[in-house]
């Protein structure tokens, strides 16, 4: 009898620990390969203090491959493009009217993703990359100059199966460049980029 009732206790545990297994494995999450898909967001540059060089803002759009090692551990590609709007500028002691330079941001990122079995996965990231400043003529920009980047920051992202919704902020630094034209300044830049986006799990 209590051989018996000892089997039966095993197989309990047994099957308990597969279901859960099992459970854990179906759980939503990234795959091996998440695109990330960005319609809406935003890059905004604080100004400039020793240059006096304009603080700006731009709409960000754009898109990133993150390739993930494993449930925690991703290599992140991604791409994205602020267009210039029109508003109020303050260069210096003079106040205008124009549309900020077009910007063309491009980073490689290390994510690091929260140890939980949910479709809500926080997470972290940061890496290195460049930026393109377009040409523009009406704010002395005479050609497109680039830049040295380095960004950190996080996110959440939401899966729901095969898609999901992502929400991230960066803090993003521009290295100096002694050849930067005046309206972006020739220190070190400092700024943020917001965005939201729909991520598709394109790999198993």
């Amino acid at each position: 009898m209590k051989r018996t009732i000892a089997l039966l206790f095993a197989l309990n545990l047994l099957a308990g620990g597969t279901a859960a297994s099992a459970q854990e494995s179906n759980a939503p999450g990234p795959a091996r390969v998440v695109v990330s898909i960005i319609p809406a967001g935003g890059m905004f540059f604080t100004e400039a203090k020793e240059s006096g060089a304009p603080s700006f803002g731009n709409y960000d759009l754009g898109g990133a491959v993150t390739f993930n090692v494993n449930r925690y551990v991703g290599v992140e590609a991604e791409v994205n493009g602020a267009l210039g709007v029109s508003q109020d500028l303050q260069f210096a002691t003079i106040d205008f009217e124009r549309t900020s330079p077009h910007l063309l941001n491009y980073n490689a990122n290390l994510v690091l993703s929260a140890a939980n079995h949910t479709g809500v996965v926080p997470y972290v990231t940061g890496g290195v990359g460049g930026l393109s400043l377009f040409e523009k003529e009406s704010l002395g920009i005479p050609e497109t100059e680039s830049f040295l980047t380095g960004n950190v920051g996080g996110g959440v992202t939401w899966y729901a199966g095969r898609w999901g919704l992502r929400g991230d902020y960066r803090f993003i630094a521009v290295r100096a460049n002694d050849e930067a034209p005046a309206f972006f300044g020739r220190e070190t830049r400092y700024g943020h980029r917001v965005y939201g986006g729909l991520v598709l799990n394109v790999g198993r």
